[in-house]
């Protein structure tokens, strides 16, 4: 139950993510001239809206001709590198700043049993991987980079019939056994991904059964919250409810969404509700009642903050503050994307709490879908915008007057 305690009471300010020496600490001057410029024209957005479909136009076309273009420009700046091995650089430049990594193969888009298995082996390097490093504590994974979507979708449907399907959906399970299980043995956390709501409830079925099966006694597997969606606030203490009653430790990750016009539109085409909220605000208040939700619960309740919302990650920071709780937690997590946000991520550091980057690797062409989705998120959500660019110029000329 949330504790109303923390909602009536002024909360302590104990971060301050207008600190831009400490955000941009980890940037040279010149690498922070160059960041300036590929977020000004990132800002563009038609520039982003050209190239982005260009772009997807040539991925599909297996054209990659201008791979060398993007690896030296929006890749840098958004992945760790071509390989886990690449990225081993930039886990190092992180770590030396108080920050963990979440490692994510980015390969996405698959539909072959071969690629599915390819991922898998993928995934589990990863997570030998970090059972080595001091900065990789977790590993990021899609289920649709495990699973065919048809099937997916199938069996939430109940239309799984075959026994081809059947098989299909038996080596799903055994895939991301694999990885859970692993991930136990190797003391290592899986963020489990969310979807698109036409698959999420067999997602939703899966992730439970690990979580049933490898959280007993610690953390290990993440199931992801969309809290756009307007039932996810109270899936997620629904889930806790289940959670406590079969004895495991409910993991959490919180994200607002990431399918928010393709899941309107198809509910419309379909003729069936949206399940997306209908305003901003009221995702903003579903998202921070999860947040004290898992606060308050924070021993049966393992908790990955993963926003670049300022006031949502303030909000955490604070609860953990007011209720004396150690900022290094085992259960309290934030998290940002690589190359985005570090007004918070570093802050959040600096103050001492669990804070981690979010960093894809991978070939250039696997993973650009996810680039282009982070050139147009950012040249759509301008405010965001705006404040990344207005931070990084207040960071210069505070440099120039030193």
């Amino acid at each position: 139950m949330v504790n109303s305690d923390t909602q009536m009471k002024p909360l302590p300010k104990v971060v301050d993510f207008s600190n831009t020496a400490i955000a941009f600490e980890h940037k040279s001057d010149k690498e922070l001239r160059w960041t300036s410029l590929l977020f000004r024209l990132m800002n563009k957005a038609w520039l982003v809206r050209i190239g982005g479909s260009f772009g997807l136009w040539l991925h599909k076309a297996g054209i990659n001709i201008f791979n060398p273009i993007v690896r030296a420009t929006i890749f840098k700046h958004f992945c760790g590198g071509i390989s886990l091995q690449d990225s081993t650089e930039a886990i190092s430049h992180l770590y030396a700043y108080g920050t963990q990594t979440v490692l994510d193969y980015g390969a996405e888009g698959k539909a072959k049993e071969e690629d599915f298995d390819r991922t898998l082996e993928e995934n589990l390097k990863a997570i030998r991987y970090a059972s080595t490093s001091e900065g990789v504590t977790v590993i990021s994974s899609k289920i649709t980079a495990l699973a065919s979507e048809e099937v997916l979708e199938k069996f939430q449907t109940g239309q799984l019939s075959s026994k081809e399907e059947l098989e299909a959906f038996s080596r799903v399970q055994d895939r991301i056994d694999r990885l859970c299980q692993a991930a136990m043995q190797h003391g290592v956390a899986v963020y489990i991904d969310a979807e698109e709501t036409w698959m999420q409830n067999t997602i939703d079925h899966l992730v439970k059964i690990m979580m049933e099966r490898y959280n007993k006694e610690k953390i290990v597997v993440y199931h992801t919250y969309q809290l756009y969606r307007k039932d996810k606030l109270e899936s997620l203490k629904a889930d806790h409810k289940e959670a406590l009653e079969k004895g495991y430790i409910l993991g959490a990750k919180l994200v607002r969404g990431a399918y928010m016009e393709k899941e309107r539109n198809r509910a419309k085409a379909k003729n069936y509700p949206s399940p997306i909220q209908e305003t901003q605000a009221d995702t903003n208040r579903d998202y921070n009642d999860a947040i004290r939700y898992c606060v308050d619960n924070y021993e049966t309740i393992a908790l990955c903050n993963a926003s670049h919302n300022q006031e949502s990650n303030m909000l955490q920071a604070e609860l953990i503050a007011a209720k004396g709780l150690p900022p290094k937690h085992d259960h309290l997590y934030f998290c940002q994307l690589y190359g985005m946000s570090d007004n918070i991520t570093f802050n959040l550091a600096r103050a001492g709490y669990n804070v981690a980057k979010y960093v894809p690797y991978g070939p250039v062409k696997d993973v650009l879908p996810y680039l282009i989705r982070r050139a147009r998120e950012n040249s759509a959500v301008t405010g965001e915008m705006s404040r990344e660019l207005s931070l990084i110029v207040t960071e210069m000329k505070r440099r120039e007057m030193k």
